[in-house]
């Protein structure tokens, strides 16, 4: 480190590409720093570095499972960035210039690469602006960042952490994982717990909503149970049974909002966000419409056949889908990957996908309707294929005879009123003749071909994300706006890197996609997520995990991608 000093006032004054310089690996007693990529500019990406603190204790059961290596690796990124906040002192200059980042953790605890914890070390990997005056190195400046700052943010990030609060945070995702147990072993889909905080601040934020106004959630008694948690003891709440389920419910009371609880339940959440004990099936996907998106060779003539000209639709293309047959897309390439739980809003569906009644029918013969409505088809695609589906609705009841549950939200307070729905189905006639035919359909697999990924841009090769819902590759965009559960822009670098990954190694039009995907996470449960970064081996700090669902749902929105 004193070299490190030294290096820095000979820099003072020269010229920006001077601190190319500073690569590699600099000791100062327990700590080791790590400058793995240096900024060619005081305006491009900041530099990237790794600071690893040695010799701190850490308890083997902390680290005793995946889900609590998770746990403790989210807590001391989340741990950073509060000693970040409290001692980062900017001190003017070009750029970026003295800024210390580190990929700080949402409401959401996801496998991510910020921190690494080992038996004995924690790594910190951070983005660091070095100083510069225009483009002149101010390597006094740059001096005290590296060598007083940054290791003072990471011995106080080891040695000053709370180890009460560090384990409660790993006895609530032991309590999370035991109610996703829980639910796998009694054939639920979903769990909310009584005092859930379910609404969210706005629509821009995913902090639970405060005030007098809020109404914690309580399940109906008749859908209640009981989970015995560890460290905690018992909870009650709302287990959602496996099978087909409706929430209805006037305008404004709260369907939408419990069905994005619902859907954000995949995620762990911290405590104090209102939805920690908020879990569902990890498989689950939100399925919505989605206009004008391409789609690549899927089989969706369980919804959809007899298209004008003869169109196919057991491998059917198109460059803009409409609203109906992007809908029918989606769901089956979340079946081609194994979901087991599908989440509908009708108010993001398209009408006719989900219902055409008994005056249209009259009107408009089956035999000139390629659609054949949802309604139609949920109940088999359970009874068949053993995949529930959790639909909001408001202006359907035709759905009623194939539901198993009705949850009514009234005033946010759900009822159970399965009873009343099945008999008013049943007295009610709706008049409408079922159009699904005897059986779903079949689920067809593909393989992506390997002149799918043509990622060139002029003279070379370009994968980039861009925040949260887009991914430049090649001269072509992946827009991810209405993946819904794609929730931090670090999961998004990962697609993106993953996409690599899969065009290098894993795509060869012969291994179906779900395989193709399952081997590329197989890789990632043994080397970690940072397999995946090109910085490999050194600084791959900014990367979130996506779920399997997610990268696929990239795959398939992109423009060149060719499938067998």
């Amino acid at each position: 480190m004193n070299q490190l000093r030294q290096m820095l006032q000979r820099l003072d004054g020269k010229g920006y590409k001077a601190y190319k310089e500073l690569t590699g690996t600099y000791r100062e007693n327990e700590l080791l720093l790590h400058m793995d990529h240096i900024q060619s500019d005081p305006f491009a990406a900041p530099s990237r570095i790794r600071i690893e603190v040695r010799g701190m204790v850490i308890e083997p059961e902390w680290l005793a499972t995946p889900w609590r290596r998770t746990a403790i690796e989210d807590f001391f990124a989340r741990y950073a960035a509060e000693m970040i906040r409290s001692n980062q002192a900017r001190n003017g200059g070009s750029g970026k210039s003295g800024a210390i980042m580190v990929d700080a953790p949402g409401q959401a605890v996801l496998a991510r690469t910020a921190a690494r914890v080992s038996p004995d070390t924690l790594e910190l990997r951070l983005s660091v602006g070095l100083p510069a005056a225009g483009r002149t190195v101010l390597g006094r400046a740059a001096a005290k960042l590296l060598c007083e700052q940054i290791p003072a943010i990471a011995r106080q990030t080891a040695q000053g952490f709370d180890r009460r609060k560090l384990l409660a945070h790993l006895e609530l995702a032991d309590q999370q994982a035991a109610i996703r147990a829980f639910l796998k072993e009694r054939g639920f889909a979903a769990f909310v717990a009584n005092g859930a905080i379910l609404p969210r601040e706005s629509g821009v934020s995913s902090r639970p909503m405060r005030g007098r106004e809020v109404i914690p959630f309580q399940s109906p008694a008749s859908l209640e149970v009981e989970i015995t948690l560890p460290h905690r003891g018992p909870i009650r709440g709302m287990a959602i049974p496996k099978g087909v389920t409706l929430i209805v419910g006037g305008g404004y009371h709260g369907k939408s909002t419990l069905l994005q609880a619902i859907e954000r339940g995949v995620y762990n959440h911290v405590a104090g966000d209102g939805r920690e004990y908020v879990i569902t099936d990890d498989s689950a996907c939100k399925i919505r419409a989605e206009d004008g998106r391409r789609v690549e060779k899927v089989d969706i003539s369980a919804f959809i056949t007899n298209l004008p000209f003869d169109k196919d639709t057991q491998r059917f293309s198109t460059e803009d889908a409409s609203g109906s047959t992007s809908q029918a897309a989606n769901i089956m390439e979340m079946l081609e990957l194994g979901t087991e739980l599908l989440l509908i809003d009708e108010d993001t569906s398209a009408t006719n996908f989900m219902i055409r009644d008994a005056r249209m029918q009259a009107l408009v013969a089956k035999s000139k309707e390629p659609i054949t409505p949802f309604v139609d088809k949920v109940r088999q695609l359970y009874e068949e294929h053993h995949v529930s589906t959790i639909l909001v609705l408001g202006g359907s009841g035709d759905y009623f005879a194939v539901a198993d549950t009705v949850i009514m939200m009234d005033e946010y307070r759900p009822a159970n009123v399965t009873a009343e729905a099945h008999r008013i189905a049943r007295e009610i006639e709706h008049g409408r003749r079922p159009e699904g035919g005897r059986a779903f359909g079949r689920l067809t697999s593909r393989s992506v071909r390997s002149d799918s990924f043509d990622a060139s841009r002029g003279s070379r090769e370009k994968v980039d994300a861009k925040g949260l819902a887009k991914i430049v590759y090649g001269t072509h965009d992946i827009d991810l706006t209405y993946v819904e559960q794609l929730i931090d822009p670090s999961q998004t670098r990962a697609i993106s890197n993953m996409l690599v990954v899969l065009a290098n190694r894993l795509a060869d039009g012969k291994t179906p996609v779900a395989e193709m995907v399952d081997k590329l996470y197989a890789l990632v449960a043994e080397k970690g997520l940072d397999a995946v970064s090109p910085f490999y081996g050194k600084h791959p700090g900014d990367l979130a995990l996506p779920r399997k669902f997610e990268l696929a749902a990239a795959l398939n929105r992109l423009r060149t991608l060719r499938v067998q």
